[in-house]
């Protein structure tokens, strides 16, 4: 566990992994000025969807195109949090509109909250009080499958199995893949 609380490991498909490239990571926001050169760099078509975001290992905030491996973005290194985020430009500032934890890649639990708060805080953004979509993430401990928990059903959808009551999403080998 790090000191900006626990750090997930890329427990998705090896190929994703092994196709990140030294150059591939996300852009790092640290601060309000780091944002709006950002920003600026946006089209509003791409502004109009979430982006991939991860916090690294430092509890930088990082931000990608939507449609970007959440691994690329990380550069291949485990998070602190990772998910998916949408800006909102209100009263001449910008805002986090809508923030989720939604990355089957790392697959970090809902208590990852606290290191995106803390990374969005560092950049000045305004942001909700937590996930504004919480995704529960569970492995099977039968099948080994990665599962999302939906509307409270603990249930395998791979092979039926009781999952967890608490996050157990590491990896099976120890070695950052499952």
């Amino acid at each position: 566990m790090s000191t900006w609380g626990r750090s997930y490991p890329y427990v998705g498909p090896a190929d994703l992994k092994d196709a990140v490239r030294p150059g591939s990571e996300g852009r790092r926001i640290r601060s309000m000025a780091d944002f709006v050169s950002w920003v600026a760099e946006q089209s509003t078509a791409e502004l109009a969807d979430p982006f991939t975001f991860v916090i690294d290992m430092e509890g930088v905030l990082r931000l990608a195109p939507r449609r970007s491996e959440h691994v690329a973005c990380a550069g291949g290194g485990p998070v602190l949090g990772a998910g998916e985020i949408g800006f909102v430009h209100e009263a001449g500032r910008w805002t986090v509109g809508d923030v989720s934890n939604h990355s089957t890649g790392y697959c970090p639990d809902v208590g990852s909250w606290p290191a995106v708060a803390q990374a969005l805080d560092q950049v000045g953004l305004l942001r909700p009080p937590g996930f504004t979509h919480e995704v529960v993430f569970r492995r099977c401990p039968d099948c080994q499958e990665r599962n999302i928990v939906r509307e409270d059903d603990f249930s395998c959808v791979f092979c039926g199995s009781t999952l967890p009551a608490v996050w157990n999403v590491s990896p099976v080998d120890g070695s950052g893949r499952s």
